[in-house]
């Protein structure tokens, strides 16, 4: 069967199920300002919103704790195939319910899916690229969560006008069945596209599937040329991580709670954590709610700029990432927003009062802005700054990451339990926002703004600069004892490799059926299919 091996085509088809994701985070903003969305489910109340609202990235919870069994099991392609099954399922529940009951079983289910892409598609998007562009190719999640968000929003927006508008108090259900629906396509989209798609050639290693793993190497690295020096060299430093993790023999779980290990199991649970507790959840989930409380303009309105930002201010970390690195990114980025929500908090509690509506979109506010045309804006306009922040910074280096600094015996499990912590405190937060912008309103702002300042200080002591190293080189990155705030060396030591084997000083021995077969750059094509048809 044909497949595509651009590495840039397939992290970026893959990244759909970060689209997902993205569907899943606005899956609720739009309606929540619609009569036809409150009225049909009787919404009155922050907490049955906020158990709502929770109830996806409650099932995510879970299916990120399970993707590592699918992921290493079937392997990761396989994985992101089953999570969109999932989520299909999922939509089809959403857009057919008609209550709550049958809505939060929906999201339920749909999370499931998306919990389990979430964290699957950075480790095959990691494990397929090359050093050098890995932060780039992983940002494209990222990217993707960013065009989910503003797509199903766009289509919320525009289904809002249906049967009289937004306003309208007989509109019907259409306002929120159409956008629940279309979330099938793109998931459909990804399941059959992923047919096309090599497995990771870490994942076939991993299952002495060696002659597969090199000629996916090949593919993606070298042109389909066996013999690349940077193919041999890839595939050299697979075969002795992996060989290294075989000979201590220990199983997958209890490597996880070694001290070296256990380390940065805490340090990538902490990164999807920070991502969670600096506010964004605020922002994507109850948009609506925090620009009708800034009392200024079309909330709908306003908060569609939000996204577009957003969208378009996930692009320079795409491209620069690699070259800035990991960890100004997490610095900058905390430091940023903790400035930036303390003003929005400020302002709120100098220039606000308090407000109370019995019925509508509005009775989920307890706070608002008056007619204060200057403070309404500056609210917005460092609200914007808030999200292109993150966008710039936390967004893509969140995922990047977990999915970079973990060996591969215990890869995907690590990363089910960072990604497992980024949907814990997503739950908590869903469920909490409502209730506690109601009760705290402007404290709330103080609340995350303390959170990113402790993130800061975090980061500073604990996450090491990754980028330029491969997957392999992670042990030398974090167990060197040298203090994360002083710079790591530059290089790789797949330069080193490439650079042997292209003078001759390094043989590699590739495993073809039961035959080990030494390739080097004088090797041919022919010599190898030789040895192929022999074995």
């Amino acid at each position: 069967m044909y497949q595509i091996t651009n590495v840039y085509v397939l992290c970026g088809f893959a990244a759909i199920g970060g689209g997902l994701f993205g569907f899943d985070i606005s899956s609720m903003s739009g309606v929540l300002g619609t009569y036809a969305y409150t009225n049909y489910y009787n919404v009155q109340g922050n907490y049955r919103q906020g158990a709502i609202t929770c109830a996806m990235p409650a099932g995510s919870l879970f299916g990120a704790l399970a993707s590592s069994f699918v992921a290493d099991r079937y392997s990761r392609r396989t994985a992101i195939q089953v999570a969109a099954l999932i989520w299909i399922v999922g939509s089809i529940i959403q857009t057919a319910s008609n209550g709550i009951g049958m809505l939060v079983v929906g999201r339920l289910v749909s999370g499931l899916g998306v919990g389990i892409e979430s964290a699957v598609v950075p480790i095959y998007q990691a494990e397929i690229a090359p050093p050098e562009i890995r932060g780039r190719v992983v940002s494209l999640q990222q990217w993707a969560i960013t065009w989910g968000i503003l797509i199903q929003y766009f289509i919320q927006y525009g289904a809002s006008f249906t049967d009289g508008g937004a306003n309208n108090p007989d509109q019907g259900t259409a306002a929120f069945r159409i956008p629940w629906g279309v979330q099938i396509v793109p998931a459909t989209i990804l399941f059959a596209g992923m047919f096309l798609f090599p497995r990771s050639p870490r994942w076939l290693a991993s299952k002495d599937r060696w002659e597969e793993s090199i000629e996916v190497l090949a593919a993606l690295h070298g042109a389909g040329d066996m013999n690349h020096p940077k193919v041999l060299a890839q595939y050299q430093e697979i075969e002795e991580a992996l060989t290294g993790e075989r000979v201590e023999g220990k199983p997958d779980w209890t490597l996880l709670t070694e001290p070296r290990m256990f380390r940065r199991v805490i340090l990538g649970m902490s990164i999807q954590m920070w991502s969670q507790l600096c506010g964004m959840n605020v922002m994507m989930y109850y948009i609506v709610y925090v620009m009708e409380a800034a009392n200024i303009g079309d909330p709908l309105l306003t908060s569609a700029i939000q996204y577009i930002l957003n969208v378009v201010l996930t692009l320079p970390a795409i491209l620069f990432l690699d070259k800035w690195g990991r960890r100004p990114s997490l610095l900058v980025g905390s430091f940023m927003m903790m400035v930036f929500l303390f003003v929005v908090g400020a302002l709120q509690a100098i220039y606000g009062k308090p407000f109370h509506a019995d019925s509508g979109p509005l009775s989920a506010i307890s706070w608002i802005l008056p007619d204060n045309r200057p403070v309404q804006v500056a609210v917005v306009v460092f609200t914007y700054l808030f999200v292109s922040t993150f966008s710039i910074t936390w967004g893509p280096t969140s995922w990047t990451y977990p999915a970079e600094i973990f060996p591969s015996q215990i890869r995907a499990k690590a990363v089910s339990l960072a990604t497992a912590s980024n949907w814990g405190w997503n739950c908590a937060l869903a469920f909490a926002v409502p209730p506690l912008l109601w009760n705290i309103n402007w404290r709330l702002y103080m609340l995350f703004a303390s959170f990113n300042g402790l993130a800061f200080i975090h980061m500073f002591l604990t996450a090491p600069e990754t980028k330029g190293k491969t997957l392999e080189e992670m042990d030398v990155v974090f167990d060197s004892g040298r203090p994360a705030w002083r710079s790591v060396p530059k290089g790789s030591r797949l330069d080193v490799l490439q650079k042997e084997i292209e003078q001759g000083n390094l043989k590699v021995a590739v495993r073809f059926g039961d035959i080990p077969l030494e390739l080097k750059p004088a090797a041919t094509a022919t010599n190898i299919e030789t040895v192929r048809e022999a074995v």
